[in-house]
């Protein structure tokens, strides 16, 4: 413990962020890391518990106290050590985790959290800046090969356990870019994707094998995003690999089907937001979905309707409203009652601080426009009574929208890969897999393992993490007989 009194004795040191004015202009990421001795004093506000709460409420299970009392102590390379002993890409997580880890801070009880995810993005950075993050080659080689299906951040963490130890593997991805949702679902300003580039480029110091557009499977959905040049069927991957690995993502969207959903200028979320990303990686497109001076209506009220605001207040719309389906939730959380969990309460993001109408429990009831081109659509309020919702009599309004997307959640992964492996699902869709005991991660299928979006359906990214992390230990024992990877 750095400072025993730190807690009672120092403010939440927080990241600040570039005026929204001037960052609208681009698309670089616009949050200012803690410097040193803003780091050390946040550190000092960690209590050292005796039951450290956060380490549970973090997926990856990150062991926080010790780092926050290392980067107190100044010891910034162990911290970082530390940090990657459970997560292999802190600045991921540091950038873009919504940190159930401070929801279940002790000092969250009565004061404000400590800024574990402002501590995990400064010693990742400062690893990054000091030439800390090294390539971790294996001592020796197994001779087993295996493949990883989808390059987000399951399929990545997967693979460079795997690599670790020894094994060969090789990584598929369906798109021209290695990072699956991390590249093209999350936008540069909350990600910039240099942080993807230099892990790839560690990666493959280490032996892992990249493989992009590549579509393992035949039938494709035509609404999910899929630059393919080859398909290799889930027979070649099991007469080639010694243990498959499935970690693509949820992408099979959520959507709207009422009156005028055929009309144009409507928009899924995933046929919006990688358009963004592809042209700031210095794709020319000819057909970009563009809200500038358009009046946008974005429904659904979560990060990826957020990523939609952010977006098109950087296209210059002309006017942005935002739907959400649920009613407004409190302010301020009922701490005794929810705490240590992850409380529903109030959130603002930057994008929608930069300039947003937003608006709850409303249902969209149909589109309308002329010539085939959206131009209004019809809603009403809407309650909730015993868990079901009803329509507000004489509630319905209409609203201007040149430009609708669609950003209500993922359903489940791409049923027609899960179909091509055999593998069984659950009721949700997902691939059916335990997480504990024999056979954990392991699918229907022998040598066939899950892990990531396509087990546990739509989630964070550090769930992604802990879970393929969790996975390679699955394969490598599976491989192995037994293995030395964490659990």
């Amino acid at each position: 413990m750095g400072k025993i009194t730190g807690f009672m004795e120092f403010q939440r040191q927080k990241e600040s962020y570039l005026p929204a004015d001037s960052r609208v202009k681009n698309y670089k990421e616009f949050i200012l890391p803690l410097k040193n001795i803003e780091a050390k004093t946040e550190g000092a506000r960690c209590m050292d518990c005796g039951t450290p709460f956060c380490m549970t409420g973090c997926p990856v299970n990150n062991i926080i106290p010790d780092w926050n009392h290392l980067v107190y102590s100044g010891n910034y390379r162990e911290a970082l050590e530390t940090l990657h002993s459970t997560n292999n890409f802190p600045e991921f997580t540091g950038r873009i985790c919504p940190a159930p880890c401070e929801s279940a801070c002790v000092l969250a009880i009565n004061n404000d959290a400590v800024g574990i995810k402002s501590i995990e993005h400064f010693i990742i950075d400062k690893g990054w800046k000091n030439g800390w993050v090294l390539p971790q080659p294996a001592a020796f080689k197994t001779g087993k090969k295996v493949a990883v299906v989808g390059s987000g951040p399951a399929g990545l963490a997967a693979a460079q356990q795997l690599a670790r130890v020894g094994h060969d593997v090789t990584v598929f991805e369906k798109n021209d870019r290695i990072g699956g949702l991390l590249r093209y679902g999350i936008p540069g300003f909350k990600m910039e994707k240099s942080h993807i580039d230099r892990r790839i480029e560690q990666m493959q110091a280490e032996g892992v094998q990249f493989r992009t557009s590549v579509l393992i499977g035949e039938d494709f959905p035509s609404n999910i995003i899929n630059w393919t040049k080859k398909a290799i069927s889930p027979k070649q991957l099991e007469q080639n690999f010694d243990a498959i690995i499935l970690a693509g993502g949820a992408e099979l969207p959520r959507d709207l089907p009422v009156p005028g959903r055929e009309l144009k200028g409507i928009h899924f979320a995933m046929e919006f937001l990688p358009q963004q990303n592809q042209v700031d990686a210095g794709d020319k497109l000819n057909n970009q979905i563009m809200a500038n001076g358009k009046h946008v209506v974005v429904i659904g009220g979560g990060d990826t309707g957020s990523d939609c605001v952010g977006t098109c207040n950087r296209h210059s719309a002309a006017s942005l409203a935002q739907f959400e389906l649920m009613p407004q939730p409190p302010e301020q959380e009922d701490k005794p009652l929810v705490w240590p969990y992850w409380p529903i309460k109030l959130r603002t993001s930057s994008s929608q601080e930069e300039g947003c109408d937003r608006d709850w429990a409303v249902a969209t009831k149909r589109f309308e426009g002329k010539g085939g081109k959206v131009e209004k659509l019809i809603a009403a309020r809407v309650q909730w009574i015993d868990g079901k919702m009803q329509e507000v009599p004489n509630s319905e309004f209409e609203m201007k929208a040149d430009l609708v997307l669609l950003a209500m959640g993922f359903v489940s992964p791409v049923t027609q890969v899960l179909d091509a492996f055999a593998v069984d699902k659950d009721r949700r869709g997902n691939v059916k897999a335990t997480t504990d005991g024999d056979g954990c991660y392991q699918t229907s299928v022998d040598k066939v393992f899950a892990a990531g979006d396509m087990r546990r359906g739509q989630s964070l990214v550090v769930w992604a993490i802990r879970e393929g992390r969790q996975a390679a230990r699955a394969a490598d024992e599976f491989l192995m007989g037994a293995s030395n990877l964490p659990r």
